[in-house]
């Protein structure tokens, strides 16, 4: 199976959000993924108040008139604000890698609201009705789920959605949609997570994870 090569990827920070560019690809390549992302895939999580964002070139050293163009972009969408465009030297880049891929926030997630990460997720707090998750990885709430969580959004199957209080308006993994709550034939909504088998959401409870992700033999 073929994996897609990602160039842009989009993560939240406490003040914003970071564009990660890759370093490594033809520049036209970036720019219209680049495009694509604020156009298309990510558009609902770009949209609403005005939202502060750093980019990142990775050890790419950009030109001005190559920065322009990313501004240019940017612009595009109105109430994206560009605080810095900055490329990193190949020791910090390294260190950026080695960072641990899932990202820990905290907070509550309102109506209206929409919290979108790069990479696995645990997210301390609750995702009132009307409020929306969305993360490339799987996504785990320490606290209540009763809005919309869509993990896996680049199209990552194997994703989970894991939450203490189960109990969303929609789940989404990659581009599969769950059925309503009521229909899960589970009573309690404790400890549970979704996962995708055979092509179709399933609901577990969280202690039978280990089905379908096999722990390691311990020695």
């Amino acid at each position: 199976m073929s994996v897609t090569k990602h160039h842009v990827m989009i993560k939240g920070v406490k003040d914003g959000l970071v564009f990660l560019l890759n370093d490594a690809c033809e520049w036209q390549d970036l720019l219209q993924e680049l495009q694509h992302k604020l156009e298309k895939t990510h558009q609902q999580i770009l949209t609403g108040p005005i939202i502060h964002v750093h980019v990142k070139l990775g050890s790419r050293e950009a030109t001005e008139e190559q920065k322009e163009e990313i501004r240019s972009v940017i612009r595009q969408k109105g109430n994206l604000l560009i605080q810095s465009i900055d490329s990193e030297s190949p020791k910090e880049e390294a260190a950026e890698e080695t960072v641990v891929s899932m990202t820990t926030l905290k907070g509550m997630i309102r109506s209206g609201q929409t919290l979108h990460n790069e990479g696995d997720l645990l997210y301390l707090g609750d995702v009132n009705p009307g409020g929306t998750i969305t993360s490339t990885g799987n996504i785990y709430i320490m606290g209540s789920l009763r809005g919309m969580a869509h993990a896996g959004v680049d199209g990552d199957e194997t994703a989970i959605i894991a939450a203490s209080h189960m109990r969303p308006t929609q789940l989404r993994i990659a581009g599969i949609i769950s059925r309503p709550p009521d229909e899960w034939g589970i009573d309690e909504a404790f400890m549970e997570f979704a996962y995708v088998k055979e092509g179709k959401m399933e609901i577990d409870k969280l202690h039978q994870l280990h089905r379908i992700w096999p722990e390691p033999n311990v020695k």
